[in-house]
Order: C-alpha cells, then sequence, then structure tokens
C-alpha cells in the first residue's frame, strides 16, 4: 500500500530540479580543435633620457668606472629577459647625452626597473630632461603589427612625441583612414625606415611616440621633409623635440658620457 505524501512534502519536492544527464555526442568536436593561439601582448615603451652633471667627469677614474658598472648591472639584469636598447645622444643633442628604450607587458616591470636604476652611483649625478612613456596597440590605418616595438638594430633611432589637433578627432574614422593612406603610402617609398609608434593617450603628456629606425639619416631628412606636404600634416599640433640617437650597447653609452672605456664589463649587445 502506498503512503500519499502530505501538501508540504508535495510542494517540496515539486521545487526540487534534477541535473538532466546530458547525451554524449559521437561526432563532437574535439577539444583540441576548439583551441586558439593566445593574442600577442600589449606592451609598454619607456623613453628615457639622461643628462651628466659635468661635475661628474672630474670625479676620479676609479669612482666612475663604480658608477658605470652599477648602472650598467641594473640594465643587464632588466634585459635579460625585456627589451632593453641603449642609444648615445653625445654630439647630437645639448640638452642629453644617454637614452634607454625600455619594454615590458606590465608597467611594474618598468617602474621597478627605474627603481632600480636609480640606485646606482651614476644616477645620482643624472637629470631626467625628457622622458616619454606609452603603450603599443594595434593601428587603425595599417594591418602592419604594432604590438611590440621591433628595434631592428639599424645605426640610428630618432624619436619624437607627437599630438594631433583636435579638429583631426572630429574627422569622421573614414575620412581620417583616408587622410592617412597619403601618408602611408609616402612611408613605403622608404624600405630602409622602419617605423615604430607607440602611444600616450591618458599615460603621459603626448598621444604618440614615434621612432624611425634606418641607417641613412638623409632618406630620414627626405621623408620627413616629403610628408610635410600631405594633408594629415595640417592636423599636427607639436611633434618636437626630436631626438637623433646612434644605437650603441649600454657599455659604449656609458664610455660615452667621460671618453673612458668600462675595463672587464659585460655588456647588452646593440
Amino acid at each position: 500500500m502506498h503512503r500519499i505524501a502530505s501538501p508540504h512534502v508535495r510542494r517540496l519536492a515539486s521545487t526540487i530540479r534534477f541535473p538532466q544527464t546530458r547525451r554524449r555526442s559521437l561526432t563532437r568536436t574535439p577539444r583540441y580543435l576548439h583551441w586558439k593561439p593566445p593574442m600577442p601582448e600589449r606592451h609598454f615603451v619607456k623613453y628615457t633620457f639622461l643628462k651628466v652633471d659635468p661635475a661628474w667627469r672630474r670625479q676620479d677614474p676609479d669612482r666612475r668606472a663604480a658608477d658605470k658598472r652599477e648602472f650598467l648591472a641594473a640594465c643587464e639584469d632588466f634585459g635579460a629577459e625585456r627589451l632593453l636598447r641603449a642609444f648615445s645622444t653625445v654630439g647630437t643633442r645639448g640638452d642629453c647625452d644617454l637614452m634607454l628604450l625600455s619594454q615590458a607587458t606590465n608597467l611594474e616591470r618598468i617602474h621597478e626597473f627605474h627603481v632600480v636604476l636609480s640606485q646606482s652611483g651614476l644616477m645620482q649625478w643624472c637629470s631626467v630632461p625628457h622622458s616619454f612613456l606609452a603603450m603599443t596597440k594595434p593601428s587603425e590605418y595599417s594591418d602592419e603589427s604594432r604590438l611590440e616595438v621591433r628595434p631592428k638594430h639599424s645605426k640610428y633611432l630618432f624619436v619624437y612625441p607627437f599630438v594631433k589637433t583636435r579638429e583631426w578627432y572630429r574627422l569622421s574614422p573614414e575620412e581620417r583612414y583616408k587622410v592617412m593612406q597619403e601618408h602611408i603610402r609616402i612611408g613605403r617609398e622608404y624600405p630602409q625606415i622602419d617605423l615604430n609608434t607607440s602611444y600616450s593617450f591618458g599615460l603621459d603628456d603626448q598621444e604618440f611616440v614615434v621612432a624611425f629606425e634606418t641607417d641613412e639619416p638623409a632618406a630620414f631628412l627626405d621623408l620627413v621633409q616629403r610628408l610635410r606636404t600631405t594633408e594629415a600634416s595640417a592636423y599636427t599640433k607639436r611633434d618636437t623635440p626630436t631626438f637623433t640617437c646612434v644605437a650603441t650597447s649600454v657599455e659604449r653609452a656609458l664610455s660615452a658620457l667621460d671618453g673612458a672605456p668600462l675595463p672587464d664589463a659585460l655588456s647588452l649587445s646593440p
């Protein structure tokens, strides 16, 4: 004889939902076919320009060598796993002597590197007259990859901050794309010049940092002069200061500061 459940029990039972057994399809796509390669990571990019106090050059040679070794050690530690390039501006700029280009996938690494760098003896004699922080992102106007700075170890790097006018941003995306195609077409007429663009919106005072790499300064001069005639140039608000940087190793950039080579030092190759 079956026992009749009370109304309370029947109401409770009606609220219970048992999981349904899923029938396994014999034609299910193997899981590995759904795998997608990870998207390339964006990078933070930092351009740090240093000026050495002339009084440092009057220090004892051993003291100067020790200061440079500490600076070099900080650079080698960061550069062991991340991009770090050194450039000398001795003879090309009057307001700075050396530039470090550092890159990392997170801002903490950039911060930590500069904290360690500031503890070196040399940095006690240095000022930072210029500093540009930026980040990589895909270009709106080109299919070229812009997710990381890809230096090709040319002899020279030409760097400047860049700001567009507000009128530029009031153009429609279609109009901006059309205007930039002329700019891009002219740039591609100079294959000996490689462009690395990074973006600074909200991160620093400029909107972009552009870095042109080449072995031929004359070709870069001609390119910039031609770009002045394009429609896109009319929307430029600021594109100075401009830095002509000589690619070198960290060790040689340090040696250029006082003309004294650093003996028995391992260095990052240019």
